[in-house]
């Protein structure tokens, strides 16, 4: 079963979609540490990027000073 083109296929999907999640995570962890509570449509947002800007907003991040940098991030891709 495991060899089965299907059973890897459903496999990869939910490893990508669990390496997204944790990333997701990471990234509003280390957000609300650094910015207090953030908005709710602010995470909502950050929950609808893709794997690739959220790599790019996990080194972004490190650069914002204040919230509006997040906002500005968002708002540009």
């Amino acid at each position: 079963m495991r060899e089965s083109v299907i059973y890897q296929d459903i496999f990869q999907k939910g490893e990508k979609q669990g390496d997204k999640r944790g990333e997701e995570r990471t990234i509003i962890r280390q957000l609300t540490r650094r910015f207090g509570e953030l908005d709710s449509s602010l995470v909502d947002k950050i929950k609808t990027l893709n794997i690739e800007k959220l790599d790019n907003l996990a080194d972004a991040l490190l650069d914002f000073s204040n919230i509006n940098d997040l906002v500005n991030w968002l708002n540009d891709n």
